[in-house]
């Protein structure tokens, strides 16, 4: 029997500014609203995604329940930009912790604690267009989120490891269901780290994603959630479509995580 945990996450995305951005990011950044349909305490650590043998702390975590389970997802937060009239592609922040310096990709951690483990997926959905929390009705028509530069890492051997994609993930329909990874039977069994991108220090020979980020007088940002350096990571961006119709404001939308056991 197939079974699936789902799990619904609110993005407070971005911001539309009027006029160049000198100071550091909007303080509504990392400020996501979370719906859990099922929540559970657990005793899952959330591992370095680059470094499994280390415990990081990167905040509030989200996460399903059960011997198949998600661990964590990722905040997704995209800062502020300036409004015109030209495409733009957005670079997410790149995931700090509290407790490390470290800067990662944007990571997905799964476990599979099985007795008899069929395989697994985990799938995304974007359920809304990009819409102004301020303002009733105002959407950013034709925005897309896209992940590249994907790839796993954990404790277990990588023969096991589950398969993910080597094409970027275009999310460019609403309400569509996208595969971000399968792992086949026998696949997937322990901890997985599914991560985009990687930092210069990775060792597993990933090409470096992650960039300080730098507002218009060339400091470095502060990120107001995590208190320290902000990061971009260019392995997970929001693409804009050229348009006159975009108004100033902080957009959202509402990604649903599932992962779901193999018939």
């Amino acid at each position: 029997m197939n079974k699936k945990s789902i799990l619904i996450l609110t993005f407070l995305m971005f911001t539309i500014a009027t006029r160049p951005v000198i100071s550091q990011a909007t303080d509504h950044s990392g400020g996501a609203i979370f719906e859990i349909e099922k929540s559970r305490s657990d005793s899952s650590q959330i591992q370095d995604p680059e470094d499994n043998k280390v415990i990081v702390n990167p905040g509030e975590i989200p996460r399903t329940e059960g011997d198949l389970r998600i661990d964590f997802v990722p905040y997704l937060n995209f800062s502020t930009v300036e409004m015109t009239d030209d495409r733009s592609v957005l670079p997410v922040n790149a995931q700090l912790f509290h407790d490390s310096d470290k800067v990662r990709g944007n990571f997905i951690q799964v476990t599979d604690q099985r007795e008899k483990p069929s395989g697994w997926t985990i799938q995304l959905r974007q359920e809304t267009q990009f819409k102004q929390l301020m303002k009733h009705g105002a959407q950013l028509k034709g925005a897309t989120i896209s992940f590249d530069r994907t790839w796993t890492n954990s404790a277990t051997n990588s023969q096991y490891s589950p398969e993910v994609s080597k094409e970027v993930i275009q999310m460019n329909h609403v309400g569509e269901t996208y595969t971000i990874a399968t792992a086949k039977a026998e696949q997937g069994m322990g901890t997985w780290s599914i991560i985009f991108g990687a930092s210069k220090e990775n060792t597993n020979k990933q090409q470096p994603t992650i960039f300080p980020s730098i507002n218009n007088t060339g400091n470095i940002i502060e990120d107001p959630v995590f208190k320290k350096p902000s990061y971009v990571n260019n392995a997970v961006n929001l693409t804009i479509p050229k348009t006159s119709e975009n108004e100033a404001g902080t957009y959202s939308t509402v990604l649903t995580w599932i992962i779901a056991e193999l018939p």
